[in-house]
């Protein structure tokens, strides 16, 4: 099939990549030139692990192009996707304004028959809204579908690839059988739905994943004040396979581009339909709450006050193997350690150029690498769970810093090892207190 993707950001390029990897011809389209430009010579904008060698493939086979002028390329194609971003607005609502926008466009553009589909992140109704618009320029036949995404960041091309479900949500059985055919060589299962239930899947689906991760930080607070540990409980829980082992990790809080965004949105489509969501509330708060329940831990550590002090903090993105920083825990750590009078040093894998430009008013000390950003430190801080922090010489570590404290934000090392071996007072998430042996 010949598809359109409107809107190179994470979805939009990871969706490109993946159709022109089945054997689609895929056009991807974007207003920003230097973006389009750089994608030509294969530089992509964000850090994904294997979507550069599949984009640049696949621009090399002639599958994948890349271009700012949608109308030039709009005759040919059976499928335009519409991938934009859908932030949010101060009220929470999701931003609306570059999906319309699109749509705009496909109405000034379409001439046969094509199918309009919604991988952006819409609430409901979004789908009747498109179609509203795409009819004020254009009377003949088309279809809207909603198509919501699942991708994880850090194995989205993988989540693509092999899906647990493919959405479809549609009001005929044409358009049924145009994404079904597009789809055909991806495996899982493909549901059909109408409009309203596919915009509805993602939001909830999200809101239920964040739901579980406030959860178990929940039980993680009762596991410090009761003397219980979070990975047992946590395992415990996991094993009913009513609940299943996934997104009970305890932490510091989930972040992201996804989440956050999609939690208060589903909030407020409910307002908007005069339903009081009591439960994501309570979701959003405790979230934002263990990430200043983990400052407090620090502060209480050093008799109240971090002023004074050097933190060192081990990971900037709001996840391992992303670049993302948006929503993340890092930021906000680092922004109320700053306030209380702490000195920041500060290192991660990919994320640090997002950092400077989120954290541009905020001085920290952004070091080459993760030896550098402890040395002398008066604690360390595991913000993000990048896998290489594994790896690290903690016991190189423990004899560089001002002094061996740790405080694992991601439960991500053993305590005794940490306490015993290398002799950290240790400090993680719902497990047995800090000791040092």
């Amino acid at each position: 099939m010949n598809i359109i993707v409107v809107g190179t950001g994470y979805v939009g390029l990871v969706s490109g990549a993946c159709l022109a990897e089945i054997g689609h011809t895929v056009t991807c389209v974007d207003i920003d030139q230097k973006k389009i430009d750089a994608l030509k010579n294969g530089k992509i904008p964000i850090f994904e692990p294997g979507l550069e060698t599949m984009v640049m493939n696949n621009v090399q086979s002639g599958h994948l192009r890349f271009t700012t002028k949608l109308a030039e390329n709009f005759a040919d194609a059976e499928v335009v996707v519409i991938a934009v971003g859908t932030p949010s607005r101060p009220d929470g609502h999701a931003d609306l304004q570059y999906v319309y926008a699109v749509a705009e466009e496909i109405g000034a553009q379409i001439t046969d028959y094509t199918v309009v589909v919604n991988k952006s992140t819409v609430p409901v109704g979004t789908g009747r809204a498109v179609e509203d618009i795409i009819r004020k320029t254009y009377s003949g036949e088309f279809a809207v579908v909603s198509c919501p995404e699942f991708l994880r960041e850090g194995s989205a091309v993988d989540d693509f690839m092999h899906p647990d479900r493919i959405v479809i949500g549609t009001r005929n059985d044409r358009a049924a059988k145009v994404m079904l055919d597009l789809f055909a060589k991806i495996k899982g299962e493909k549901l059909v739905t109408t409009v309203e239930s596919a915009e509805i899947i993602k939001y909830a689906s999200n809101a239920f994943l964040a739901t579980k991760i406030s959860f178990i930080n929940e039980i993680a607070h009762l596991c410090e004040r009761a003397g219980g540990d979070i990975e047992e409980v946590a395992y415990g829980i996991g094993l009913d396979q009513r609940i299943g082992p996934k997104f009970l990790s305890a932490g510091i809080g989930w972040g992201g581009s996804c989440f956050p965004k999609d939690v208060r949105a589903l909030e407020q489509i409910g307002g908007l339909h005069g339903y009081d969501f009591r439960l994501l509330k309570a979701v959003i708060e405790v979230n934002n709450h263990q990430r200043m329940h983990f400052v407090e831990k620090m502060k209480e550590h050093f008799g109240g006050s971090v002023n004074g002090k050097r933190i060192a903090v081990l990971g900037l993105a709001f996840k391992g193997n992303t670049d993302d920083v948006r929503e993340s825990a890092a930021i906000d750590i680092i922004s109320a350690l700053v306030k209380e009078g702490a000195t920041v040093s500060a290192f991660d894998y990919e994320a640090v150029t997002n950092t400077k430009q989120v954290l541009a008013d905020v001085p920290v000390d952004y070091a080459v690498d993760p030896y550098a950003a402890v040395a002398g430190a008066d604690a360390v801080v595991i913000a993000t769970d990048w896998p290489q922090f594994k790896d690290l010489d903690w016991k190189r570590i423990s004899q560089t810093v001002g002094t061996p404290v740790v405080f694992d934000g991601r439960n991500m090392f053993n305590p005794q090892r940490m306490r015993s071996e290398y002799g950290f007072t240790y400090y993680s998430i719902g497990r047995p207190s800090a000791t040092v042996a």
